[in-house]
């Protein structure tokens, strides 16, 4: 089956990338991490009570934003989109006003119509 053949194929490219960015085989077992304990406050947790409201985290204030690359590049495309849509229109415009023109030059240059038959 074709399938299976190119899921190996990508299994083995896949361990091959683990290897080149890790420095290990996939088969060792990754270095155990142990987290640090948090520091613990003197002050003992609250008793739980189920009609109390649980507490919520101090609100910080809010992040002041700050334009960025991202920011900037969203602006720039807007910009650019823009430009992009007038200059559409822009061109749409003259080339109705032309076909107009020509439309309305040629009823000029053209005979009267004659009675019909």
């Amino acid at each position: 089956m074709e399938w299976m053949r190119e899921r190996d194929a990508l299994i083995a490219q896949t361990l091959a990338f683990v290897q080149s960015v890790t420095g290990r085989n996939a088969g060792e077992p990754l270095p155990a991490v142990v987290p640090e304990p948090a520091p613990q406050a003197d002050v003992p947790p609250p008793a739980f009570s189920p009609t109390a409201e649980a507490p919520q985290a101090p609100s910080s204030a809010p992040r002041p934003v700050v334009p960025g690359d991202f920011q900037r590049e969203i602006k720039a495309r807007v910009a650019n989109f823009r430009a992009h849509q007038e200059r559409f229109n822009r061109e749409r415009e003259e080339y109705s006003s032309a076909t107009l023109a020509r439309l309305r030059a040629s009823m000029k240059d053209s005979p009267p119509p004659g009675p019909r038959k």
